[in-house]
């Protein structure tokens, strides 16, 4: 999969994809069936923004993202995506009017071929623009336009919405069920204050900084190695949240992979949520922290053996 940063200057094969717009937060099933229209249409090609419009207009509103950029882009290449036009949302992008936005950015820029886009799509200065009118605009500039209806999931409509809920009570397999894939961060492996180590459950530590949180706690994990010597698929447990027992208040991931030995700093991680094992808990002492880390360990090792 391609990269692209910017709708200008771009070369010729990155130009005349079908593509998917949107902000595609969670990649949930309703964004699948949004970017598998796409397909049939010619190169599939997905249009997003970084950052999302709404972390633009309100810079210090709470923290609502389900995926990093990094995660996003990881899933959508997984989908068969082949040109990702991640384009950047700023002061020129939010002053276009939706005729702007479709001539300069999709037509002069990218030169797409085929659009496709939610039935709920807004675009452009002020969300002034509605699917029906990028599809009367479609016949102007001379590109296809398909809108495509809402996914709905026991009875109610899947968005990203419904599975930050699920996450924040602590359902990840809800939130599978919503997303076609388990709920995944992914980053990369920072150093931390080593107490895994000390504890003989060295962890592989990495930022949420940005995300929707998930319940904090203990959970059964996937783990996938993207980068490094030991590329590939493991499982684990790990920690979400701000460690009680050590006074530390900054949300981070802390992951303990089964069966692994190796040097990860530096390199990049995804990490699946399965289950929620149990909140986090303050304990007496060293002893008592311990013997329920192996409680954790043993209770992940189960479920994940039984996917």
């Amino acid at each position: 999969m391609q990269v692209q940063t910017h709708w200008q200057g771009l070369k010729p094969t990155a130009r005349g994809a079908s593509v998917a717009m949107g902000n595609f937060d969670g990649v949930h099933l309703g964004h699948q069936a949004v970017i598998d229209l796409a397909r049939p249409h010619g190169p599939l090609g997905i249009v997003t923004f970084t950052p999302h419009p709404r972390e633009y207009f309100l810079p210090d509103g709470a923290d609502f993202r389900l995926m990093n950029p990094e995660t996003r882009a990881n899933r959508l290449a997984k989908l068969g995506v082949q040109q990702l036009y991640q384009l950047p949302f700023d002061a020129a992008m939010a002053s276009f009017s939706p005729e702007e936005f479709v001539r300069q950015v999709l037509v002069e820029g990218l030169g797409i071929a085929h659009v496709v886009v939610g039935a709920d799509f807004c675009f452009g200065r002020g969300r002034a623009g509605k699917a029906a009118d990028l599809q009367a605009l479609g016949v102007k500039y001379g590109f296809g336009v398909t809108i495509a209806e809402l996914v709905n999931f026991a009875q109610a409509a899947i968005s990203s919405t419904a599975i930050r809920t699920a996450l924040a009570e602590g359902r990840p397999r809800d939130a599978k069920d919503m997303l076609g894939h388990w709920h995944r961060i992914d980053g990369e492996v920072i150093h931390g204050e080593k107490r895994g180590r000390e504890l003989g459950y060295p962890t592989a530590n990495m930022s949420v900084s940005g995300l929707h949180l998930p319940r904090l706690g203990v959970y059964a994990v996937k783990v996938d190695i993207l980068t490094g010597p030991q590329i590939g698929s493991y499982l684990g447990a790990a920690s979400l949240g701000v460690r009680p027992m050590f006074g530390v208040n900054k949300p981070n991931l802390e992951t303990f992979i089964f069966d692994f030995k190796g040097d990860l700093y530096g390199h990049h991680l995804s990490i699946g949520l399965v289950d929620y094992l149990r909140p986090e808990m303050k304990f007496d002492g060293l002893p008592g922290l311990l013997d329920q880390m192996a409680r954790d360990c043993d209770q992940a090792r189960a479920i994940l053996a039984a996917l």
